[in-house]
């Protein structure tokens, strides 16, 4: 094993370059450039993590250290808290490199606590296991299985490709451009999900959840925010307790369901199914013209906001049930407190 301890790099001036007085620059800087990395542990209490696999940039871990609340130390200060109160290492084995920053007790004096972050640069085909709870995630341009928790910051993904399971108590998530197998879940604070395809599991109880261009199994749920999506395809299931639901140019197996507002569906075409639900608000429905449904629809009053020409069945005040332009996909709508209004397009 190559192991290489940063409490003693200052005097080591081939692995290591010490900072200025900048927050943009590292404190200390391991380039990784000889190692074939494919594997990055990281383990850190007070600070974020960045992990990037984006081309034209030289392998390497950063370190970025400051104090409490973000405060700018001297150099010598730092060095004088790491040798007193953390232990810090980079270590690097089997292709894997291991970045690891823990207090060495409980602070008495929270001043004397610092911010300990890290910058790692690494080849496209890498997997992760990222800890913090001090600190934001960030990753970009991997492809492999990743793996990140934080209790103290959001999460920024972009860009994977591979078996992606991220969670925080403490922060929002942006997920973009990525795709295979995603899982991700907050307590605290929203989710944006944009051009992603695959398998992909979103969980909020503290925000809302925005879909964009999404395409595969989408399972996307919150208790703590409303629901915007657009542009779905394949199959997707959502619902809220806390807040209406707005969804256009759906093309899809589509479940939605709220308690706490109205739902707004906008169908470009029905996939195997469609089912509403909406227990403290209205659905207004617009559906395809020209597709061949089953209709199943309940709500206080559910009234056709355009003339309905190829309608075969029961159409009473306050329930519908019958087909159009001969039958096909089933679709069920039901508001238990309010109106389905709905129109084909």
């Amino acid at each position: 094993m190559k192991t290489y301890f940063l409490l003693f790099a200052l005097a080591c001036s081939t692995t290591t370059a010490l900072a200025q007085d900048d927050s943009r620059t590292p404190y200390l800087t391991k380039s990784l450039a000889s190692d074939a990395i494919n594997r990055v542990v990281v383990n850190t209490s007070a600070g974020g993590i960045l992990v990037s696999g984006r081309s034209g940039e030289a392998a390497r871990v950063e370190v970025y250290i400051k104090g409490n609340n973000g405060r700018d130390l001297s150099k010598e200060e730092i060095k004088k808290r790491l040798d007193e109160d953390y232990d810090l290492s980079v270590s690097v084995s089997g292709h894997e490199v291991r970045a690891i920053a823990k207090s060495k007790h409980n602070f008495s004096d929270w001043k004397r606590q610092m911010s300990i972050s890290f910058k790692i640069y690494v080849p496209e085909q890498t997997s992760t296991d990222l800890r913090t709870s001090g600190g934001g995630i960030n990753l970009d341009n991997l492809k492999g299985n990743e793996s990140f928790t934080t209790s103290g910051g959001g999460l920024n993904i972009d860009r994977l490709n591979g078996v992606v399971r991220g969670e925080t108590s403490g922060g929002g998530i942006s997920v973009s451009n990525s795709g295979n197998d995603i899982n991700l879940e907050t307590s605290g604070g929203g989710i944006i999900a944009k051009n992603c395809t695959g398998k992909i599991r979103l969980e909020t109880s503290g925000g809302g959840l925005t879909l964009d261009n999404l395409n595969g199994n989408i399972n996307a749920n919150t208790s703590g925010g409303g629901i915007h999506g657009n542009s779905i395809t394949g199959e997707l299931n959502t619902s809220t307790s806390g807040g209406g639901i707005d969804l256009k140019q759906m093309d899809c197996s589509l479940s939605a369901s709220t308690s706490g507002g109205s739902l707004n569906a906008q169908i470009k075409r029905v996939g195997k199914y469609l089912k509403l639900e909406a227990s403290s608000g209205n659905i207004n429905l617009e559906l395809p013209l020209k597709q061949g449904l089953n209709l199943d629809l309940r709500g206080n009053r559910v009234q056709p906001t355009d003339k309905i020409n190829s309608f075969n069945g029961e159409w009473e005040k306050d329930h519908v049930k019958g087909s159009v332009n001969g039958g096909g996909a089933p679709v069920t709508a039901e508001a238990s407190s309010g109106n389905v209004n709905v129109r084909f397009n």
